[in-house]
């Protein structure tokens, strides 16, 4: 029988440190700054930079960078404001970008 390894996570690619959990994933249709990405309802081990307004494919938004606590890569952003109705599901939440993640734990 297998062993348990804990929960499955999401770490930064450039130095491993755990950014996130596989269960806080919301969805995996999102588009980044270079390509695809996750949106999820809680990170950690990061640092939030400061807000600025953004027009995004979604319309315009809030958003803040989110660096990588260790490394200090940027790994996407988090949402603060959502200017139309339809977006405010995305307040409080954070895009990571798929080419800055890795799995670990599978």
């Amino acid at each position: 029988m297998a062993e348990l390894m804990g929960p499955r996570l999401y770490s930064c690619y450039n130095c491993r440190n755990h950014v996130s959990l596989h269960d806080d994933i919301i969805s995996k249709a999102f588009q980044g700054r270079n390509g695809r990405a996750f949106l999820f309802s809680h990170a950690m081990n990061i640092i939030v930079g400061a807000k600025e307004d953004r027009h995004l494919i979604t319309g315009l938004h809030t958003v803040a960078d989110i660096y990588c606590a260790d490394c200090r890569e940027v790994l996407g952003w988090k949402y603060e404001r959502a200017y139309e109705a339809s977006q405010k599901y995305k307040e409080g939440k954070f895009i990571l970008e798929k080419s800055k993640i890795v799995k670990e734990n599978w």
